[in-house]
């Protein structure tokens, strides 16, 4: 059975899992639901690994097959013949091990430098997503708590849209909780005659914030107030209402400031806004007979679960169970999400699972975990320092995220300048100052992203901005060294891409163009699983291959010069794609 090639799309994986799956129904016929088991091999390209689970299926059902081996060998025999396949060959116990053509491999490197590195962008199942991420509250500066949020949330999204998924970045800041009522009436009472004395009192939130929040745990007539005036707010009363757009506006205008440093883009659906879907949708759960009474506030018991989701409390005010609940209705139904993808600490997982569950409980979410429309948490450890402890300054205070950014941006133009001197290397001011922003921002992204976002890590400058090792810096060098040795070569790498063949006979020729290969399956893992990790351990295992193809293979002046050229251009464009994955700036100098 001869495969054609136009039947064949997507990754590298995916193209084995095709032509594994035709084999399958010429092999085990009765067996339909099985489904191909390609990984990448451990001693060849790739394996298929069914032999052994397909013999515990058959035998003893007038089989044919003798033992797994001979399945494997019949698998083998049933895979239809393509280009992109050079051998196969089974082994103890039963797998099957697959060699790729590098001619094959060679032309599909080839045809991507030619159309372009969104040619091997994954698809995925899933057209439209929100992503859930950064959400501060509102009134209250960004600090390192924020940083993982919003550059894993950043990192997800962009992961998502290079898989041509149509993304809603959603920040669902804190703008209608306790802090407001705190806020809104501490400047009441402290100005309670002068409307510009307060607004320009506003204009420095933060020194407001500390006073109040004193009064709130010390005064309880104070707290009372201040819980009555987050009614108040939520329910509209025009004179809170006008204080609390005026703070609204000047913490937007400080992350505003911050987003545009991180090159993350976000649109604000914050709590209030799903002010107008609140009333109906507590109205749907009860048509249900899922609100109850419960010491004069309306709730949702949800099954296994001690704590009710909280909707109105006795008060008459609204909850982050609320507006959660609120915001999962508009996005299912307004907005026609089919995958919702929230990203906050570990510390929130309690409430998620709760609300995951209630959102089952009321049918808008169907049972299992994989069908859409689905849900996912996206849980993240805690930033610490050197010393194990939780990420703080000298004077044990969380750092502002301003403030990290700043250090990061001033020790990397150091080291550049430092770098500079001992290479007799000049930069214009301007070339600094945007390499140290690239380089030191990056490294912040990148010592967060490389970890399992699941665990904590500790945060150090000085090993995030060390230029060996697996850093930022290090890729980054990597990078500008591979656009160094194309310049060099005094070619026109755009004409070279129309007019050369690119050939991978050395054996770190082939290793670096299989790894390039696998960059869709990678991506496509990261999505699914939404571990970004797995993109950063991809890209410095890209960067080990090169180096090990530099070493071992001439590049200018050799007689494969146009072919390796190729190859450098084609790792080059691969990495630029991961950086931009990763929200990092690619540099060409160092």
């Amino acid at each position: 059975m001869v495969a054609k090639e136009e039947d064949f799309t997507g990754n590298l994986k995916q193209q084995l899992v095709k032509l594994f799956d035709a084999s399958l129904k010429l092999t085990v016929p009765d067996e339909p639901s099985v489904k191909p088991l390609v990984v990448v091999g451990k001693f060849e390209d790739y394996q298929c690994n069914n032999a052994m689970g397909l013999w515990s299926k058959v035998k003893g059902k007038g089989t044919q097959f003798t033992r797994p081996l001979a399945v494997a060998e019949a698998l083998v025999t049933n895979l239809p013949t393509c280009d992109m396949v050079e051998s196969c060959s089974v082994a103890q116990p039963g797998y099957v091990n697959v060699v790729l053509s590098a001619q094959w491999m060679a032309k599909s490197i080839e045809n991507m430098l030619i159309n372009g590195i969104e040619t091997w962008a994954p698809t995925l199942s899933v057209k439209r997503a929100v992503v859930d991420f950064s959400s501060p509250n509102i009134a209250k500066k960004m600090h390192v708590g924020h940083l993982r949020s919003t550059i894993i949330g950043d990192t997800i999204a962009r992961m998502l849209e290079y898989s041509n998924v149509e993304v809603l970045r959603r920040n669902h800041v804190g703008d209608w909780g306790t802090q407001f009522g705190m806020l809104i009436e501490y400047l009441f009472e402290k100005f309670p005659d002068s409307n510009s004395a307060m607004e320009t009192a506003i204009e420095d939130i933060q020194s407001l914030y500390k006073p109040s929040k004193t009064k709130f745990d010390a005064d309880l007539d104070f707290k009372r107030k201040a819980q009555q005036a987050v009614v108040r707010l939520q329910g509209g009363d025009p004179v809170y209402h006008k204080t609390w757009e005026k703070l609204c506006e000047i913490s937007r205008a400080d992350y505003a400031e911050i987003y545009q440093r991180l090159r993350v883009e976000l649109e604000e659906k914050g709590e209030s806004f799903y002010k107008p879907y609140i009333a109906n949708m507590i109205e749907e759960l009860n048509s249900k007979g899922l609100v109850e009474e419960s010491d004069g506030a309306r709730v949702m018991f949800i099954k296994d679960f001690k704590n009710p989701c909280m909707l109105v409390k006795s008060d008459g005010g609204f909850t982050y169970d609320t507006t959660d609940l609120a915001a999962l209705w508009y996005r299912l139904n307004e907005e026609k999400a089919e995958w919702i993808i929230y990203v906050t600490d570990a510390g929130q997982q309690e409430h998620f699972d709760r609300f995951f569950k209630a959102a089952r409980q009321v049918g808008w979410l169907p049972d299992n975990d994989e069908t859409y429309p689905r849900v996912s948490h996206v849980k993240f450890g805690v930033v610490k320092g050197e010393d194990g402890k939780r990420f703080r300054n000298r004077d044990r205070e969380i750092v502002p995220l301003a403030d990290l950014l700043d250090e990061a941006k001033t020790r990397s133009k150091a080291a550049l300048i430092e770098r500079a001197l001992a290479k007799e290397k000049e930069w214009t001011p301007e070339e600094l100052d945007q390499t140290a922003e690239a380089i030191g921002y990056g490294a912040v992204k990148y010592a967060d992203l490389m970890n399992n976002i699941s665990t904590d890590y500790k945060f150090s400058y000085d090993k995030m901005l060390n230029d060996k090792g697996n850093t930022a810096v290090y890729l980054l060098y990597a990078h500008a060294r591979i656009c160094s040795i194309i310049k060099k070569s005094g070619k026109d790498i755009d004409e070279l891409k129309k007019t050369g063949k690119l050939t991978l006979d050395h054996a770190n020729e082939r290793a670096l163009g299989l790894h390039l290969l696998q960059f869709a399956e990678t991506v496509e893992e990261a999505c699914t699983k939404l571990l970004p990790h797995i993109l950063c351990e991809y890209l410095y295992d890209l960067s080990e291959h090169y180096t090990k193809f530099y070493s071992n293979c001439q590049v200018n002046g050799s007689a494969e010069e146009t072919s390796r050229l190729l190859l450098c251009e084609a790792t080059a464009i691969v990495m630029r794609k991961c950086f931009h994955l990763l929200g990092i700036t690619p540099v060409y100098k160092i």
